[in-house]
């Protein structure tokens, strides 16, 4: 399916030539249909010669309802622009026009509709005129076919021209992140809520889980239309009714996004690129009450201008909004501004940078993926696809980093491994991401959640301190004047044990383990702490200690007074 919009000043035909190529009268509200006027969106669709499907999006001309003509032009391929033989261009055709151009509209064929009223001399005066008004924008060079939609004339050779115009256009592409921006939503009897839009980015399928935004509102597609014809799923660039269940039709309105929770930015801050309209007869600045129409949605907001203090008319710059909701955006999206106070079209443009993190003093915004990675220094895969809509292979754990911020991260975790000496750097102390540059490093080793230089000479091992617990054997020394991070180091290395205060070398306590082994085989039913004093000869206030230990680790159990054989107890002792 493809989706085009019409456009066009008020009565000029748009919708009676929408009715003559679909056989559907677009104009669905009671009082459209009495005043003989559109007022809010309207939809029709039909097939075209090739057979391929066509879905128009007929939209209000009268200044009146802009903002609804801008919410039926924001997801859009192309448009068909009706300008009437009878009157000639008007001022809602040039602003459609511009609007078209703002949006990111490139594509169109031109309606010269009413010829049934008008002699030939009038009718080529108006060929004419069209063909200078549209000269230089993207109708310059689009097919313009005489209509009269009463008798019928022309109707064949409009739908002749829809077909070779999106025959040359490449369809929408998917990215598997379907949003779908609601134009409108209502109760049918017996169905609950259903919303349509035009979807873009992905396709959905009967049963998904999806969220309204803004709000967060999880809802569960349980049923699927397209085409007026029943859809198990829906594709990229359809046109789509959406029956919702989780949510009332009243908390849906229009501007509001249809998505898959997690895939997108939320945000309600933008740098963009903005034209403002050369017609226009006053700077744009940050002073005015503006009102933003992005995807199906008008939304007040705030600008500034990035690279000066406003624009000229006809002027292109950068600016900074300041929406009043979170919305779910993507660089390149396109927007449209509007002044409340003037009741005018300022000009648009399109995003460039979600949630900018430089101040507007230094912000250069642009399209790059490598702009918004530098600006950051490291930023998940994840969410630089939601802020970029670019997947990228992760520089190191889940971050994409720019080069230099991880060069140096690099340099200052290997310093601080360096510092630490032969004790080596605590991990735990390191954050998340140093963590990750960790995992990367050569010649560096991580024991016992220390990081090492794979290089270093293990002083640990040759302390003066443990020399002296394995000459002291059972009585060791007190630790004076022994640092508390190497006593805990050679604890975690497993050099040395400690036990309610006392520090034991692992070679005492492996020997006390084979002695208490061979002490219970002369006494099966158990030894006391005096045994082991004198098997040992040691002092009670070292053996205590000791043997709390080999309790702890299952070589004895305690019995009363007694200690006997544990799960864990070794061999006895070959003498």
């Amino acid at each position: 399916m493809r989706v085009v919009a019409t456009a066009g000043h008020v009565d000029h035909g748009k919708s009676t030539l929408v009715e003559a190529l679909t056989g559907m009268d677009p104009d669905r509200l009671e009082e459209e249909k009495r005043r003989g006027l559109t007022i809010d969106l309207g939809f029709a669709h039909t097939t075209l010669p090739s057979g391929q499907d066509l879905a128009l999006v007929d939209v209000p001309g009268h200044v009146r309802f802009l903002k609804n003509m801008l919410a039926g032009v924001g997801a859009v391929e192309a448009c068909l622009f009706v300008v009437a033989a009878t009157e000639g261009w008007k001022p809602q055709s040039e602003e459609h026009l511009r609007i078209l151009e703002l949006v990111g509209v490139h594509h169109g064929i031109i309606a010269l509709t009413m010829t049934g009223l008008v002699d030939r001399d009038v009718l080529t005066l108006a060929r004419q005129e069209v063909s200078e008004r549209v000269a230089g924008t993207f109708l310059e060079r689009a097919e313009m076919v005489e209509v009269d939609s009463l008798t019928g004339s022309g109707i064949a050779e409009v739908a002749l021209a829809l077909d070779r115009l999106l025959a040359t256009k490449p369809r929408p592409p998917g990215s598997g992140r379907p949003r779908l921006w609601v134009d409108r939503s209502f109760a049918p009897r017996g169905a609950g809520t259903v919303v349509t839009g035009t979807l873009t980015g992905g396709s959905i399928s009967l049963g998904d889980d999806l969220v309204v935004e803004p709000g967060r509102r999880p809802v569960r597609v349980r049923a699927l239309q397209s085409l007026h014809t029943e859809r198990r799923a829906v594709p990229p660039g359809s046109r789509a009714a959406v029956n919702l269940s989780g949510i009332d039709h009243d908390d849906v309105s229009r501007g509001d996004a249809l998505i898959r929770e997690g895939q997108w930015h939320m945000t309600w801050v933008f740098d963009a690129a903005m034209t403002v309209l050369s017609s226009l007869r006053h700077e744009v600045g940050r002073r005015g009450a503006y009102v933003v129409y992005l995807g199906s949605g008008e939304h007040h907001a705030g600008i500034r201008v990035l690279d000066a203090d406003a624009l000229e008319p006809g002027e292109e710059g950068h600016i900074r909004v300041y929406l009043d909701t979170r919305l779910p955006l993507l660089p390149g999206d396109r927007f449209v501004i509007r002044e409340t106070g003037r009741s005018e079209t300022v000009g648009g443009g399109e995003v460039l940078d979600l949630d900018p993190v430089l101040p507007t003093g230094r912000a250069r915004p642009d399209r790059s993926v490598d702009r918004v990675i530098r600006e950051r220094g490291w930023v998940d895969v994840v969410e630089l696809e939601r802020l970029t809509g670019e997947v990228r292979a992760p520089s190191v754990g889940s971050w994409v980093a720019d080069p230099h911020v991880l060069d140096e991260t690099v340099k200052r975790v290997l310093a601080s491994i360096a510092e630490a000496g032969a004790l080596g750097l605590n991990v735990a102390e390191l954050g998340e991401k140093e963590r990750a540059v960790l995992g990367t490093l050569d010649g560096v080793r991580v024991e016992d959640g220390r990081a090492i230089l794979a290089g270093s000479a293990d002083e640990l091992a040759e302390h003066p301190f443990l020399g002296e617990l394995r000459a002291a054997g059972f009585a060791p020394p007190k630790p004076e004047g022994v640092d508390r991070g190497v006593l805990r180091a050679l604890v975690r290395r497993g050099l040395v044990v400690e036990s309610e205060g006392v520090y034991f070398s692992s070679e005492a306590v492996e020997a006390a383990s084979l002695e208490m082994a061979d002490l219970l085989r002369t006494r099966p039913d158990g030894f006391t702490v005096a045994d082991a004093r004198d098997r040992l000869h040691s002092s009670r206030k070292h053996v205590l200690p000791l043997l709390s230990h080999l309790d702890r680790h299952g070589v004895t159990r305690r019995r009363g007074d007694l200690r006997v054989a544990g799960p864990r107890l070794p061999g006895s002792r070959q003498t």
